[in-house]
């Protein structure tokens, strides 16, 4: 029977794919790939023939009958641009009707941009918890913080060059500030791991570039309050973003641990 395989393809550095990679999209009949341009470039790299199909967001609808019409008779690869496929990736709805259609389908193991940033974080982790992309807007990203600010596992997610300030200042504003270690073009030329804290990040990364997965510790709930320097600085960040004092101080409440009252008397010291 023909297979559906799901082939992860390198995060950046062309040379992190696995010789078994290399061989199914060679003897495949058919790779369905998220942008062809990008993966003939590593098809290019390795003398690859194969042919390629676009499958996206924007066509899966129509594309994922057609791929299952050829899969009675004909090998395909699923691959995406970067990394292993169907992690936010439109790959996850040809899977599903795969496998609900009966078909044979094979995963290789290889390049994850989440494993790659959770190994090289240094921060310990017994378990993690993958948020895929923070949401892209402000309310809707506070409220989803919110609502993980007592999840003790490690936090693992995506994040674009455009919206990493807000996003920083929302985790710091939700969660308060923890230890992270924020990711930046992972395997290639410009790889750049920070760690550190979260107002510490906001401050480094004042024009930040390419891609970012962030690796954010847990919470732990036998910390004290934090210190009021800590709370001060939380404020400060969450008036340079243009929040009320009540807003600000409803939203450090539950990320300094410290009372209302002791929040507004910080905040009115701030300039």
């Amino acid at each position: 029977m023909p297979v559906l395989y799901i082939v992860p393809t390198p995060i950046g550095n062309l040379e992190d794919i696995t010789l078994r990679a290399l061989r199914v999209l060679e003897e495949v009949d058919l790779i369905a790939a998220e942008d062809t341009r990008v993966t003939r470039k590593l098809l290019t790299r390795y003398s690859i023939s194969t042919p390629t199909t676009a499958f996206h967001d924007h066509n899966r609808a129509q594309k994922t009958p057609y791929l299952l019409d050829l899969l009675p008779e004909r090998d395909i690869a699923l691959v995406s641009d970067a990394g292993t496929p169907t992690l936010n990736d439109p790959g996850q709805q040809l899977v599903a009707a795969a496998a609900n259609a009966g078909f044979a389908i094979t995963a290789l193991p290889g390049a994850s941009a989440i494993t790659t940033a959770v190994a090289i974080s240094g921060i310990a982790v017994e378990g993690f918890v993958y948020l895929g992309y923070l949401p892209s807007r402000k309310a809707a990203r506070a409220r989803f913080l919110e609502g993980i600010a007592s999840e003790p596992k490690t936090l693992v997610a995506f994040e674009t060059p455009h919206r990493l300030t807000a996003a920083l200042a929302d985790v710091l504003a939700a969660l308060g500030d923890r230890r992270i270690a924020a990711c930046r073009e992972l395997t290639k030329m410009h790889e750049e791991v920070f760690r550190g804290t979260v107002s510490e990040a906001l401050d480094h990364f004042t024009e930040p570039r390419g891609e970012f997965t962030l690796v954010i510790e847990g919470a732990d709930d036998t910390l004290s309050p934090v210190p009021k320097e800590d709370a001060k600085e939380i404020l400060a960040h969450l008036k340079g973003q243009g929040a009320s004092a009540r807003d600000a101080i409803a939203t450090a409440t539950a990320a300094t641990g410290l009372s209302r009252r002791e929040l507004y008397s910080i905040w009115l010291t701030l300039p």
